[in-house]
């Protein structure tokens, strides 16, 4: 399947969106998209810059009052217009995202309904974010509290959930009526032109939304430094959030930084091993083990490592690699090629240190990696102070509760942890021991819509997702009335 392939070919725009206009670059200037599969080029897109960046700014900027000024209800339905829209568009976005990012067709399905579920969530949300009032300190006075949008918005997704993250930010932006400027990875662009074309078909007037395509750090460092840009919500590495948040801070912008991370998946000797195994599976090889919450590090106590290691390996073994348009695939190639040196290189590094090689770890070609498994692991290895973001399960042996959690939190990160125990005290201690943002108990898939998203430590700061996920894109009013 090609590009061409596309049933609604309105969604190919190869084109930025700045101003409610369709552009390329000023200098002409085009990336290459790739196939991560085949390594064939796709499409060419423009390769903007900082004078681009700027006039997108400019337009967000422009369009907020208009857009800030419109009722909650009239911004929740754009964004009701736009969940519906891509929920028609579902199996073209799937496709287009396979194409560019690789991941097997199913899970590209998966990502698209649960992108839609924010427009729909933030839709609803927004017209709840109300204020207080509370009590004055004297007669004759109120104090009244509001929230207010904070002003233009600028937002980096990365490429390995390329609606998803693009949504989980826009959508509450622009339901607290903030503008939107945003800057997708350069891998994947074609998705968020997809997604951008379909706002503008369900209403978001011109400026409301505008995206840069490009060079990340040429943009990036625009958007950091302009002061009309209020917001800079950034998904991706600790090392790149650090970068960013030193450039934001000459102009003290609001920041939204969900970073690397690290994550213990701890499997104790009550746990159901079976059901443990399972989400170990979902956690761990989900997009080829390229998420940023999923299992880095398996601890599984040595009651049950043997039980563990047999059914996991049974597991892996039945995985099948392959280009995730083709039947049957469950784990694709990985990003490109120097994703799947580093699968290569924290392999090595765990096996001359000691660890054995139950199945795979070998190159497949291409950006191919083998679903590879490691037992008897110790933790002076690269998987424990490096995201993987690779097919590849460490796992690790431990005696007992107070050992692992040290084990665990023995990283600077701290977005995600998982355990699996059915011993209501320990889920309830361990919980509350980890140093991670979001734990899963018995659960290996822990993203949604309806739960606030985010890390602790140098995973970043902010929350994307439920209740909480406008809070990054409102500013708190206080008001002293005298009557």
């Amino acid at each position: 399947m090609t590009i061409n392939d596309i049933n609604n070919q309105n969604l190919l725009k190869a084109a930025g969106f700045v101003g409610g206009e369709w552009v390329q670059a000023d200098d002409g200037g085009t990336l290459t998209v790739d196939n991560p599969a085949t390594g064939g080029i796709i499409a060419r897109v423009p390769a903007m810059g900082e004078a681009e960046a700027r006039r997108a700014i400019m337009a967000a900027e422009s369009a907020w009052p208009s857009w800030r000024a419109k009722t909650v209800k009239e911004r929740a339905a754009v964004l009701m217009a736009w969940h519906q829209l891509l929920l028609e568009n579902e199996e073209d976005l799937a496709r287009l995202m396979t194409l560019e990012q690789g991941k097997p067709l199913v899970e590209s399905r998966g990502e698209v309904r649960y992108g839609a579920s924010f427009a729909q969530w933030f839709a609803e949300e927004a017209r709840r974010d109300g204020g207080d009032i509370v009590p004055a300190p004297r007669t004759n006075t109120q104090i009244r509290v509001t929230r207010e949008a904070a002003g233009v918005a600028a937002m980096i997704t990365p490429w390995n959930f390329p609606i998803a993250m693009l949504t989980r930010k826009a959508a509450p932006a622009l339901a607290a009526g903030c503008t939107a400027v945003i800057k997708p990875a350069s891998q994947t662009p074609l998705c968020a032109i997809a997604v951008t074309a379909l706002a503008q078909q369900a209403g978001v007037p011109a400026g409301v939304i505008n995206l840069v395509l490009g060079s990340g750090t040429v943009i990036g460092s625009e958007l950091c430094a302009n002061p009309a840009v209020r917001v800079l919500s950034f998904t991706g590495s600790t090392e790149v959030g650090r970068i960013l948040a030193a450039q934001c801070a000459p102009t003290i912008k609001k920041l939204a930084l969900e970073l690397g991370g690290n994550a213990p998946f701890i499997v104790f000797d009550d746990a159901d091993v079976p059901r443990a195994v399972q989400q170990a599976m979902l956690s761990k090889f989900r997009n080829a083990g390229q998420t940023c919450v999923c299992a880095n590090r398996i601890y599984v106590q040595n009651g049950v490592y043997d039980e563990f290691m047999a059914l996991f390996k049974e597991r892996i073994m039945a995985l099948k690699v392959g280009n995730g348009m083709d039947d049957g695939v469950t784990i694709g190639p990985l990003i490109d090629g120097a994703a799947a040196n580093k699968a290569a290189q924290h392999v090595d590094d765990c096996v001359q240190k000691g660890a054995k090689v139950l199945c795979g770890g070998n190159a497949l070609g291409g950006n191919f990696y083998a679903p590879t498994l490691l037992s008897d692991v110790c933790d002076d290895v690269l998987p424990c102070c490096e995201e993987t973001f690779a097919p590849v399960a460490p796992v690790f042996r431990f005696t007992d509760e107070n050992e692992v959690i040290k084990r665990a939190n023995d990283t600077i990160y701290g977005l995600s942890a998982y355990l699996c125990t059915r011993d209501l005290g320990r889920a309830m201690r361990v919980s509350e021991a980890l140093e991670a943002g979001i734990i899963g108990v018995n659960e290996g898939i822990i993203s949604s819509e309806e739960a606030p998203f985010g890390g602790i430590k140098q995973s970043g700061m902010g929350r994307e997702g439920g209740t909480y996920g406008m809070e990054e894109y409102t500013e708190i009013k206080y008001t002293l009335l005298g009557f």
